[in-house]
């Protein structure tokens, strides 16, 4: 008897995402029936996605920090992946503003607003810088700072490097364990993704319906076409120059991520989908994966920052305000530096957008324009930058000559 083929991850995340949108449109008549019935499947998946990601950041972090050898290559590998981080950020930004000239989102809109909307105040650069050392790193474990808690696994990491072998090695045994028994709860988890995307995309769809896209489809536009842009040209150009992987390699590897991204709108809650999917399909090594990856879900926001400059320009637009080239380069490093400092901070989107439209001078009431559809813009941004997070694995790991050439070859097949 012939063995029935079993379906992958991302045919049934799919699937979810389907089923998600076509019961969200047939109850967008009583979208109380989604957001009481259904929306608690969506919220109890994230839940256990938040469950273990402190653990599992804080455990493969050290793992991948130590397991890399001496500082002299911790150094190595980290400048690498910051300078790729940084460079990617600021081409996103660019494209973001290049879309919003050429679509002109804003022309012609004439949309009121009575006020500006509230967002929480986002840190200066050196408030964030300095609060990266934790004063009390157990009181960043506990509530959850991403930024923290990679700068303590980090130095755990260099420091078990230091002291000798013997005295190092029941402590990265420990976590290691931890590591792998958190690798195996995130499988568990995942058997339930497709149900988890269904239960989160169904309410949104339900309440807000396709009608909330018109007022401002072209924003919506413009910002789905960046983010395909940027996918397409910045992470194609790099993962085929540098690892000899094709663009079709790449993507259908960090399909199962980019889709769970786009449901849950969460890069650290995408993290243990992204980790499996470029061990898994992409031939990245745990030593590279377990460090790049929690660093990008906390710092790495390309989407975000293309969103910044899509956003930037509508608002713009809509007020009738012509920016120079100045000004467009103050968005460019404001939102390149932004990704950082608002990385941890909720509703980081929105915060980025206030502290880039007050840069350059720009109404903060234009936040309240972008707020309406800020979770349809979010599910694209947030792809791209878990995409970005997947990207910087391949090309670090091509960079040390770590990359398993026939495990991502596998995934073509």
């Amino acid at each position: 008897m012939k063995e029935k083929k079993k379906m992958s991850l991302t045919t049934k995340i799919l699937l979810g995402l389907v089923a998600g949108v076509a019961a969200g449109l047939a109850l967008g008549g009583s979208p109380d029936i989604a957001t009481t019935f259904i929306h608690p499947i969506g919220k109890l998946f994230i839940n256990m996605i938040k469950m273990i990601i402190v653990p599992l950041v804080f455990s493969s972090l050290i793992v991948g920090a130590a397991s890399i050898g001496d500082v002299k290559t911790l150094g190595r590998i980290g400048g690498k992946t910051m300078g790729y981080y940084m460079v990617t950020t600021a081409f996103a930004v660019t494209i973001g503003l290049v879309c919003g000239k050429v679509l002109n989102p804003g022309a012609g809109l004439s949309i009121p607003v009575e006020a500006a909307a509230a967002a929480s105040e986002a840190p200066s650069l050196i408030d964030t810088l300095l609060n990266i050392i934790p004063k009390n790193p157990l009181q960043g474990l506990v509530e959850g700072n991403m930024l923290q808690i990679i700068a303590f696994a980090l130095f755990l990491g260099i420091g078990v490097t230091s002291i000798p072998e013997e005295k190092g090695k029941p402590f990265v045994d420990f976590f290691d364990s931890l590591a792998e028994i958190m690798y195996k709860i995130t499988a568990f988890i995942m058997e339930l993704a497709p149900y988890g995307v269904f239960g989160l995309i169904t309410p949104v769809v339900a309440t807000n319906g396709p009608a909330v896209l018109i007022p401002l489809i072209k924003v919506v536009i413009a910002v789905y076409v960046g983010c395909l842009v940027h996918a397409l040209l910045v992470y194609s150009t790099a993962v085929t120059l540098t690892a000899k992987i094709s663009p079709m390699k790449f993507f259908k590897g960090v399909m199962p991520a980019a889709l769970t991204a786009f449901s849950t709108t969460s890069s650290s809650g995408t993290l243990p989908v992204t980790i499996k999917s470029v061990k898994d399909n992409l031939g990245v090594p745990d030593k590279i994966a377990s460090f790049v990856l929690p660093l990008g879900a906390t710092i790495n926001m390309d989407g975000t920052a293309l969103y910044q400059g899509v956003c930037a320009l509508f608002v713009a637009q809509v007020y009738g305000i012509d920016l120079t080239m100045g000004q467009m380069s103050t968005i460019v490093l404001t939102a390149t530096l932004g990704s950082i400092g608002t990385a941890g901070v909720p509703g980081a989107g929105l915060i980025m957008l206030s502290l880039v439209l007050q840069s350059v001078g720009l109404p903060l009431e234009g936040v309240a324009l972008i707020a309406g559809i800020d979770r349809v813009l979010d599910m694209a941004r947030t792809s791209v930058n878990v995409i970005g997070d997947a990207s910087a694995t391949v090309v670090v790991a091509a960079t040390e000559n770590v990359l398993d050439s026939e495990s991502s070859a596998e995934c073509a097949s």
